[in-house]
């Protein structure tokens, strides 16, 4: 019986510990991943960065379960400033109120089931004077179906999750700003 157990806990419900350390082409922990992801008999990832010419990209990413679970994020480059992406952001419609949290110049809005990350970003090619209010990148991360974790804790999990995308797709298009990152965004407040 013991070992009928350990199997069937092997085989079926390890499917996101067989993923790559590190999913998307290196941007995401999977221990992130697996906080917000219930366990499955299988998991699949997927990371691209797609560069559409002068300064302009698109990185998606995601990890999905065979349980139809999915937690997924876009990046791509804007010409935003931080007050128009936070108020659009912050009046999603949802019943709860967004939580917001911010390291220097980098900041995040999170909702119940969705993060949004801002970082001022000028792509080689472009310059910041030619931004009709500012170049930024981008990132708006969600999970699909069932997850692990519920509330505040999923809040964080997708902050996190959002929070490393943009990190690795900043370095990955090399952006002017020099920029020393903290390892991670301030934790959110308690609910």
């Amino acid at each position: 019986m013991t070992v009928a157990v350990f199997g069937y806990l092997e085989i079926f419900t390890k499917g996101i510990d067989r993923l790559s350390p590190r999913p998307c082409d290196g941007a995401v922990s999977r221990e992130t991943a697996a906080r917000a992801l219930p366990s499955a008999r299988a998991a699949e990832e997927r990371g691209k960065l797609v560069l559409h010419g002068r300064g302009k990209f698109f990185f998606a990413c995601y990890v999905r379960t065979s349980g139809g679970s999915v937690i997924s994020g876009e990046v791509e480059s804007r010409d935003s400033a931080l007050g128009p992406w936070r108020d659009y952001y912050a009046k999603e419609p949802y019943d709860a109120d967004p939580v917001e949290v911010s390291s220097g110049d980098i900041r995040a809005v999170v909702h119940p089931d969705t993060a949004y990350v801002y970082i001022p970003c000028t792509t080689p090619g472009m310059k910041s004077g030619e931004a009709r209010e500012a170049y930024a990148l981008t990132v708006d991360a969600r999970t699909i179906g069932d997850t692990r974790v519920h509330g505040n804790e999923l809040r964080q999990v997708l902050v996190d999750f959002a929070y490393q995308l943009a990190r690795h797709t900043y370095e990955a298009v090399d952006c002017q700003e020099a920029r020393t990152f903290p390892k991670e965004l301030p934790r959110l407040p308690a609910a």
